[in-house]
C-alpha cells in the first residue's frame, strides 16, 4: 500500500506538532515540508528536530522560491542553487529523503508571447545539466535525493515531461537526482500518464499529487486507478504527498485525500 502525505500548509493546526496530530488522524503517513527562500528552512532547524523528537514523519521538503537553479539571471540562479543545497541539508539532518524542485517556475512559456525565450534550448541544457550536477553532488554527500519536478508548458519551458527529465539525469549520471513526479503536470503533459510512469520507472524518486484542476485527488477528472496502478506496477514504495488547493470545506477536503487514494488503488 502506498503511503501519503499532505504538504504541512495544507494542515489545520498552529505548529508541526499539532498538524501531524490531525494528519494521522485523517490517515496520512506524513508530512511534507516548504522551503522558502533567504535560507529560511535552515532558521527552522530548531523547530524541525523538536517536531522529529515529538515523531512527526518528515521524509520531504517541496522548494518554495521566486527563482530557481536553472534562471535566467546568473545571481538568482546562484542563489536558487546555494538555497537548495541548505535545504538538502536540512532535510538531511533531520533524517529525511530529499528535496523536491523544478527547472523554473514562472520564467517563460514557449506558449505565450513573446514565445521565443532569450535562452537557445542548447544553452538550457548546459544550464540545467550544470545544477543538476552541482546538486546532484551535494545531495550525494548529504545521502539524500534532489528531485526533479517537469512542470507544464504555461509555468516552464525546459521540463515538461518525464522523459526531458530522465534524459538529463541519464545525462547527469547520480543515483542522487531523480524525477519528481506531479498529477497535475502529468495530466497536462502527457499523452498517456500510466506508461510515462512505466517507461521511466528508474528515474522516479518521488510522487505529488493533485488532480486535473489543482484541487484535492477526487475533485477532478483524472483517471486515479490508471495513474496509481502505474506506481504499483513499477514497485514504487515512496510517499504520494497532495500538493494541491482545496476546494469546498478545506479540513474536510485535505482530511479526504487518504480515504480517496487508497479507494482508487493506493
Amino acid at each position: 500500500m502506498l503511503k501519503t502525505a499532505a504538504q504541512e500548509q495544507l494542515l489545520p493546526g498552529s505548529t508541526l506538532q499539532e498538524k501531524w496530530d490531525f494528519a494521522q488522524q485523517a490517515g496520512y503517513d506524513a508530512i511534507e515540508l516548504r522551503a522558502k527562500g533567504d535560507l529560511h528552512f535552515a532558521s527552522r532547524l530548531p523547530e524541525l528536530k523538536q517536531a522529529l523528537s515529538d515523531g512527526v514523519v518528515m521524509p520531504t521538503v517541496c522548494v518554495e522560491m521566486l527563482h530557481f537553479f536553472a534562471a535566467f539571471d546568473d545571481d538568482l540562479r546562484r542563489d536558487a542553487i546555494e538555497q537548495m543545497k541548505s535545504q538538502l541539508t536540512v532535510i538531511a539532518e533531520i533524517g529525511g529523503l530529499g528535496a523536491q524542485t523544478p527547472a523554473s517556475y514562472g520564467m517563460f512559456s514557449r506558449r505565450l508571447p513573446p514565445f521565443e525565450p532569450p535562452r537557445s534550448e542548447e544553452q538550457d541544457r548546459e544550464i540545467l545539466l550544470s545544477g543538476l550536477t552541482e546538486l546532484g553532488e551535494h545531495a550525494a554527500a548529504e545521502g539524500v535525493t534532489l528531485y526533479l519536478e517537469p512542470l507544464n508548458r504555461y509555468e516552464d519551458h525546459m521540463v515538461n515531461r518525464l522523459e526531458q527529465a530522465a534524459d538529463l539525469i541519464k545525462t547527469v549520471g547520480l543515483d542522487s537526482v531523480r524525477i519528481g513526479i506531479d498529477s497535475y503536470h502529468m495530466n497536462i503533459e502527457e499523452s498517456d500518464p500510466a506508461a510515462a510512469i512505466l517507461a521511466h520507472a528508474p528515474y522516479i524518486g518521488h510522487a505529488q499529487v493533485s488532480d486535473s484542476n489543482r484541487f484535492q485527488p477526487g475533485a477532478g477528472h483524472l483517471d486515479w486507478p490508471a495513474w496509481l496502478n502505474a506506481l504499483h506496477t513499477i514497485g514504487y514504495d515512496g510517499y504520494l504527498a497532495a500538493e494541491c488547493r482545496l476546494t469546498g470545506d478545506p479540513v474536510e477536503a485535505v482530511r479526504s485525500v487518504p480515504a480517496f487514494l487508497k479507494g482508487s488503488g493506493a
